[in-house]
């Protein structure tokens, strides 16, 4: 330890001599050109009121009219950007280091009347993504307690509603205005030494302006009174896209840049579901304890005692044990294969790799090495580990299988390798249909894909056959009691006791434990919120598997003191149910936050939220079904059966 301690000091110094990738900074000298990229249009970060803009566009779309360069660069992306719908190109901004500009145009052009029911929907629901030295441009606001953060992104335009003052008992419409005239701050942080400064800071104030009433065409007044509306309706239209430039000196250095833009918005609430959370989880801990601890101890001192006195008078156990029943009774059908244990394997294994990606991903978050400046890193590193680790789904599902006594072990391998990832690219490239029929910036575009499959084929199935021939090698995983070949009959259990209910009143308290970082994160999937609470994340992550894990063993033990000893799928469906609450709140933001029109955007939202709730049914799932094996273990070890 103290080795290590020593070590760690020493290495102090040797911190500032590297950065982590994508994360080096940059220096301008004055009146060096700063570009300025823009990304695909994304949902306005807002989770309350009605929203329909999930679904990227392009910021060069032709049903948009923005200012499209005469010579377009797409950005190079990693892969995580590209599946996440980035589109990055270069702009007209004319930019330039410490050099103050007022009333510059962009460009002119043309609203089309086909354009307008478009540009109305942008307009309520959009924003602008734009990115300056690897900062987003974003509006300065202030959190519940009056603290200043940045929130990336700004709206495309405003609206809102007006009464009409010749008929004050009509409807009320919607005015429509857009934004066609940004002030762009930016704030730099000056080094002396080096003779540039570094960008810290990107803010934009955006504006209506009929620049151009009165056909001014060729100067527009940035000083114009009125705002520039859309209506239905409207016939084509002009308008100048302008902007100015401010170069703020800041006292913020390079390396906490990002702090205003990931500040954590109302902390407490985080803290108190945290702890609510913990308390939950700490219930159930007494209760097991209590309940099942005790309750076993005295259980199986009994069985012992009186298995012992039936061996010394040479008597048969049965008869010792006339009133006895529950649990200890099924020490020879508890492990007994499933039906169809197979898949059970294969949904374990896949459990388990999917398990081990979000625990590195989220390991890598926490030390900082997926920088926010590298865009798309944190999902490339999703993929990478989810690939790397299909050794993982190999080895468990195999030694699995080969405990349960399958004999189709080839099959098993092969299967764990390809059914899974087959399900979901098939799956993904279903809603990559919808979005390309959307024209949406969001489709994922063919090379990327055929990357992904590079990567499944060239490294996630090598691995899966090598971890599950390793598997295999190592063995069946000994049970600590064997299995009778006549099976037992089951007797009918209580309504509340039959799998379906079951599972269901189990999956209330691991939701309940981690209710309040699903909501954030749908927040960020659904409502374009940047999520960044990775610490809270990790540690809400193991209060619910651990709630998981708890209350499947409780209900396991309820079954098997009804005498029903197929625990195996009940295990893994009871510890998955919490995802059905899961999607049931998604439904619920549907029906009460969220507008979509049309048919494709409902298809797509249900997409990504069976996708979602999916992935935790399995990794829950894989969590109840391994802690109630190590659970059962563990009892009918302490068992004598003589």
């Amino acid at each position: 330890m103290l080795r290590l301690l020593a070590l760690s000091v020493l290495a102090v110094p040797l911190a500032r001599a590297f950065y982590l990738p994508g994360a080096a900074p940059n220096a301008f000298v004055d009146d060096e050109l700063v570009p300025l990229f823009v990304n695909a249009l994304g949902s306005h970060p807002r989770w309350g009121g009605e929203t329909s803009g999930f679904v990227p566009y392009d910021a060069y779309d032709e049903r948009i009219p923005f200012c499209r360069p005469a010579s377009l660069h797409p950005q190079p992306l990693s892969l995580g950007s590209a599946v996440m719908g980035d589109r990055l190109y270069n702009s007209d901004f004319d930019l330039h280091m410490r050099r103050n500009e007022t009333c510059k145009t962009l460009c002119t052009t043309t609203i089309s009347p086909n354009q307008t029911d478009f540009l109305q929907s942008l307009i309520r629901d959009y924003a602008h993504n734009w990115v300056v030295d690897g900062l987003p441009a974003a509006e300065m606001r202030a959190d519940g307690a009056g603290r200043t953060l940045y929130s990336s992104g700004f709206p495309v335009g405003g609206y809102r509603t007006v009464l009409s003052p010749e008929a004050p008992e009509a409807a009320p419409r919607e005015t429509f205005e857009l934004y066609n005239h940004f002030q762009i701050v930016i704030e730099y942080h000056p080094r002396p030494k080096e003779g540039a400064s570094r960008i810290v800071g990107v803010l934009v104030w955006p504006q209506s302006i009929d620049s151009l009433k009165g056909g001014r065409l060729s100067s527009p007044d940035c000083d114009a009174t009125g705002s520039f509306a859309v209506a239905a309706g409207d016939k084509a239209r002009k308008v100048a896209y302008t902007y100015d430039v401010y170069w703020r000196e800041s006292a913020t250095p390079w390396a906490t840049r990002w702090d205003l833009y990931l500040r954590i918005v109302e902390p407490r609430i985080h803290v108190l579901a945290l702890i609510n959370s913990i308390v939950i989880c700490l219930f159930l801990c007494l209760m097991v304890g209590m309940v099942l601890l005790r309750a076993l101890n005295r259980d199986i001192t009994k069985y012992n005692a009186v298995s012992s006195s039936a061996y010394d008078l040479d008597l048969d156990p049965a008869d010792q044990i006339q009133d006895d029943s529950g649990w200890k009774l099924l020490h020879g059908e508890v492990f007994r294969p499933p039906k169809r244990r197979m898949w059970l394997c294969i949904t374990v294994g896949t459990g388990a790799q999917i398990s081990a990606m979000f625990g590195v991903t989220l390991l890598f978050a926490l030390l900082g090495f997926l920088s926010p400046s590298n865009r798309g890193a944190l999902t490339t590193v999703m993929i990478i580990c989810w690939t790397l680790f299909g050794f993982v789904a190999g080895y468990v599902s195999s030694r699995l299988y080969v405990t349960m006594n399958g004999d189709a072990i080839r099959k098993n391998i092969i299967y764990t390798a390809l059914v899974f990832p087959s399900v979901l690219f098939a799956f993904l490239h279903l809603l990559n249909f919808f979005l390309i029929g959307l024209r949406s910036a969001g489709a994922v575009p063919f090379g990327t894909f055929m990357a992904i499959g590079a990567l499944w084929f060239g490294l996630h199935v090598p691995l899966t056959v090598v971890g599950g021939w390793i598997g295999v090698k190592r063995g069946p995983i000994t049970n600590p009691m064997r299995v009778n070949q006549i099976p037992r009959q089951i007797p009918t259990v209580d309504w509340w006791l039959k799998p379906i209910p079951s599972a269901l009143i189990a999956g209330i308290l691991p939701f309940g434990a981690g209710f309040i970082e699903i909501n954030y994160l749908m927040q960020s999937l659904f409502g374009a919120k940047a999520y960044y609470a990775f610490g809270f994340l990790a540690l809400t992550s193991l209060v619910v598997a651990l709630t998981t894990a708890l209350t499947t063993v409780l209900f396991t033990y309820f079954h098997l003191c009804a005498e029903d000893y197929r625990w195996q799928w009940r295990s893994f469906v009871t510890g998955a149910a919490s995802s059905v609450y899961v999607f049931a709140y998604g439904l619920l933001a549907w029906a009460s936050r969220l507008h979509l029109p049309g048919f494709s955007n409902k298809i797509l939202f249900l997409g990504y939220l069976t996708f979602v709730a999916g992935l935790e049914a399995i990794v829950t799932g894989m969590v109840g079904f391994v802690a109630t094996r190590a659970f059962l273990r563990v009892i009918y070890a302490r068992i004598r059966i003589d």
